[in-house]
């Protein structure tokens, strides 16, 4: 039996496994989850041992636990840095999921259930090629380290103290991460680009206290006007961020690489019925395609506004103060510590002098980008098509993983994302889901590129 043929065979035992896996309550977000927490990465560890790992452990942070294991008894050959996480976001709201988020239920080809895309399902996936080459080759084709950690959905608080510590262990050629998506159903993707995060958030204030809105109404300054009239100027009539400084820095596309991205099987129609919406709502950006404004241009988005009086009925209040909270996602050679202050300095000089503002960058996080014509990149590709029988192609994504480059600038060495989630799969939301074909056909891709990795 050969290595497709014995996962074949196991598609029912896997996929049980799987839901035994995604019946544990992992939210990292809330105490009363911690023990659920503790018994996934037990839950974890164990799976990892049974599929021939070894020194595998469940290390102390200063948070949820990190788990590791590793298998190093291919001399000569690749080290490669699995990283992953068993913590998931919390199912609120109930009401909304079509069968309970702790249940797991298979529909219409896809297993629904808190974690299945984001990221439980995908970490199986390569728990499960791991031990398909174990037991029909009897060893790896590479070296292998796993790290499964249980923060990431509360912003990976303690991996990065936990990298620091265990720098040597964790030291690799190479890593590889499941938590991203296929470009669509059907189309194999190596991801090779994210855009970086700044988020910020800001406190304006106006009056001393709260007015009565027909005793000061008309002279008093209100703060929530004032951050209304800010944002309508921080975009300019083509849709470019219009702070200066701001896009100087942005790497340009070349020729080849345009080509490549709009060549792709993307699909205007497809993407307009999963965001949900009758349109976009605004423009493209002028000279740019909407694929290219999604992944390889930066943007400023506000992400909240809140003020004055928000309850059941009326209130005539001119607020003290006003709130926003807004994010700038940002492209290779964009340097984020400079983005934040060109953002901070153009902000106040909008601001009339007659408020007071309170500027807070809450998180930062750096654009990555890798040239995808390197060998691990093509052995990715090759595996991929392999693992689906289909063409694979190479994507990026508009979306931001802050560990990526971070070990990319601590260990200088390819980060390879090989995603098996679809963008309409509900990761975050009610009835998260994942497509088998995706599940089944990942475990093959997996596997394939352990292998690929050894001859590349």
């Amino acid at each position: 039996m050969n290595l497709h043929q014995y996962i074949d065979s196991q598609k029912d035992a896997n996929l049980a496994e799987l839901i035994e896996f995604l019946k544990i309550p992992s939210v990292s977000t809330k105490s009363e989850n911690k023990p659920d927490i503790e018994r996934a990465a037990k839950w974890v560890a164990d799976k990892l041992r049974d599929a021939g790992l070894e020194k595998v452990e469940i290390l102390p942070t200063g948070g949820h636990p990190m788990v590791y294991g590793e298998w190093l008894k291919a001399p000569g050959k690749p080290t490669v840095l699995l990283y992953g996480h068993y913590d998931v976001q919390p199912a609120e709201p109930l009401e909304l999921w079509t069968t309970p988020a702790f249940e797991p239920a298979v529909r219409g080809g896809n297993l629904f259930g808190r974690g299945t895309a984001d990221d439980k399902g995908q970490v199986h996936i390569h728990v499960a090629a791991i031990r398909a080459l174990m037991k029909v080759e009897g060893r790896l084709p590479v070296n292998i380290k796993v790290m499964i950690e249980g923060e990431e959905e509360v912003g990976s608080k303690n991996l990065w103290n936990f990298v620091e510590r265990y720098r040597d262990k964790l030291k690799a050629d190479a890593l590889v991460v499941s938590d991203t998506s296929m470009l669509a159903k059907g189309v194999p993707s190596v991801t090779y680009g994210l855009r970086g995060l700044n988020y910020y958030q800001i406190e304006v204030t106006g009056p001393a206290q709260d007015l009565h809105s027909g005793v000061f109404g008309g002279p008093a300054p209100n703060p929530l006007r004032a951050i209304s009239e800010l944002f309508t100027q921080l975009h300019d009539k083509h849709n470019r961020v219009a702070i200066p400084g701001f896009n100087k820095d942005v790497a340009p596309l070349s020729k080849a690489e345009r080509k490549a991205l709009n060549s792709l099987p993307w699909s205007k129609k497809e993407f307009l019925k999963t965001m949900g919406a009758p349109g976009p709502g605004f423009a493209p950006e002028k000279g740019c395609t909407i694929v290219e404004q999604l992944w390889c241009r930066p943007t400023l988005e506000l992400n909240g506004v809140w003020g004055g009086y928000t309850g059941e009925g009326a209130k005539t209040v001119i607020p003290s103060k006003a709130w926003a909270k807004f994010s700038t996602r940002l492209v290779p050679n964009q340097e984020p510590g400079k983005i934040a202050k060109i953002v901070e300095k153009h902000i106040r000089k909008l601001l009339p002098k007659i408020y007071t503002l309170k500027f807070e960058v809450l998180s930062m996080g750096k654009p990555w980008a890798a040239p995808y014509t390197h060998p691990y990149f093509l052995a990715a590709q090759r595996a991929m098509e392999k693992g689906f029988g289909k063409k694979a192609v190479f994507i990026r994504e508009g979306g931001s993983i802050p560990f990526v480059t971070q070990m990319y600038d601590t260990f200088d060495v390819p980060c390879v994302l090989l995603g098996f989630g679809l963008p309409d799969e509900n990761a975050h939301a009610p009835n998260e889901h994942l497509y088998l074909e995706n599940y089944f056909g990942g475990i093959k891709a997996v596997a394939d590129f352990y292998k690929e990795l050894a001859v590349a």
